[in-house]
């Protein structure tokens, strides 16, 4: 159970119900501060829907930082939303492989997403040599973009972990299929 109550738009004020339109746990209990939830969704929605990067990369991304701490509530969601998104089975497995140093099938630009998302996970942040490798693919405004959604998805997995928000039944399913490891 999450550490702080669920919000129900019957609890919230009127002006502040449309923090729940997409009605999860994650929302449900930041709603506990709506102005908090208001700005935590803005930056989320820029990510999802405004930001120049590539989908699938932006989803790796958000994937490898869910698979770094072991987040089962960011892993299953971001496993759903990536294959929205245009990332695959084969990708999801990819990715296990190259988080453990194993041989796989990704492209060398999805390798150092993955390995930006990995150091900026580990601190503090994305190196120099990640960087300027980064820097043959990508122009300055994707960059930004990818430095933005790993380092808010790092953000957002602390936030999970603290409030002890839990996956729901819909979303167990993508969790069973690609497990995280114990």
């Amino acid at each position: 159970m999450a550490r702080v109550p669920d919000m129900t738009a019957d609890r919230l004020k009127d002006a502040d119900r449309d923090l729940l339109g997409r009605d999860i746990a994650l929302h449900r209990a930041l709603a506990n501060s709506p102005n908090a939830a208001r700005a935590f969704s803005g930056l989320g929605q820029f990510i999802r829907h405004k930001s120049v990067l590539d989908p699938r990369l932006r989803e790796l991304a958000i994937l490898q930082v869910g698979w770094l701490a072991r987040s089962p509530y960011e892993w299953s969601h971001h496993v759903k939303i990536g294959m929205e998104f245009g990332v695959s089975e084969a990708d999801i497995r990819a990715l296990i492989a190259e988080s453990e140093g194993r041989a796989n099938g990704l492209e060398p630009l999805a390798k150092l997403v993955l390995r930006a998302a990995r150091e900026c996970h580990d601190g503090p942040g994305v190196s120099e040599a990640t960087f300027e490798a980064l820097r043959a693919h990508l122009d300055e405004e994707r960059l930004v973009d990818l430095v933005l959604t790993i380092a808010f998805y790092c953000a957002v997995v602390r936030v999970l972990a603290s409030l002890d928000i839990r996956v729901e039944p819909e979303y167990q399913p993508y969790l069973d299929r690609f497990p995280l490891p114990a």
